[in-house]
């Protein structure tokens, strides 16, 4: 019995590790007008009404143009709503539905963006808010959902 029970265990841990790993399988490649807009990144509570704004434009050769406009909100000892601030813009390298951002201007910094489905990126920060240029707490990191296919204007 104890030996059906690990034996079942052991098969849903499979299951499910295959379940994830399919879920995060990479697609060969994103067309450009799945890329191209304008993404958001919206705060919760208090903060609803502000967001992480991420512009991207296919600009061939496996380039992408991108730019962070970035917040950290926050109360201050008043009790009034304040916010750090952080910008990026630049070239970003994609390859199939990842893409690429470095820079150290301010130290390493990498910025990857994953094109998860179509209107859905999620976003990591590799390399502190100061690494990256951005103000105290600011990071780019987060899922982001397209709110315009318009080419974005830099």
């Amino acid at each position: 019995m104890k030996t059906a029970r690990s034996l079942l265990l052991a098969l849903a841990l499979v299951s499910l590790s295959a379940a994830v790993a399919a879920a995060q399988a990479s697609r060969p490649s994103v067309s450009a007008s799945e890329v191209n807009g304008t993404y958001k990144m919206s705060f919760a509570g208090k903060y609803r009404k502000m967001s992480n704004d991420l512009k991207i434009l296919a600009i061939g050769g496996g380039k992408l143009r991108i730019a962070f406009d970035l917040i950290y909100p926050y109360t201050d000892r008043a009790g009034e709503i304040s916010a750090n601030l952080g910008e990026i813009e630049g070239e970003a390298m994609i390859k199939g539905d990842t893409a690429v951002f470095a820079s150290s201007e301010f130290g390493p910094c990498t910025i990857t963006i994953k094109f998860v489905r179509p209107g859905l990126v999620k976003v990591t920060q590799d390399g502190s808010d100061a690494d990256c240029g951005f103000g105290h707490n600011v990071t780019a990191g987060g899922t982001y959902r397209k709110v315009s296919a318009a080419k974005p204007k830099f």
